[in-house]
């Protein structure tokens, strides 16, 4: 299996944890919108008692999960797709 998508979307999260620890996200409004634990932590307790590392892990952690799905699904398709062609 090939893991283009993984990488990709581990980048991503990489990505977006650099830009929110740079400061150039003043608010996290970017990190609040593309992160996935983020969404979850507001839910239950209060963003600032949660540790900022822990949040930065869980969300490269997420976007790599949802990048590992994807490869899943893609390599599932694929050899699907050899077994109809050796018919």
């Amino acid at each position: 299996m090939r893991y283009t998508v993984t990488i990709a979307t581990t980048i991503i999260g990489l990505a977006l944890c650099a830009y929110n620890a740079t400061g150039y996200d003043p608010h996290n409004f970017v990190f609040f919108m593309f992160s996935i634990p983020a969404w979850f932590v507001d839910l239950f307790v209060d963003v600032h008692d949660v540790s900022v590392m822990l949040m930065y892990v869980l969300t490269v952690a997420s976007w790599a999960l949802l990048g590992f799905i994807a490869d899943y699904f893609i390599a599932r398709n694929r050899g699907r797709e050899r077994s109809r062609s050796n018919l």
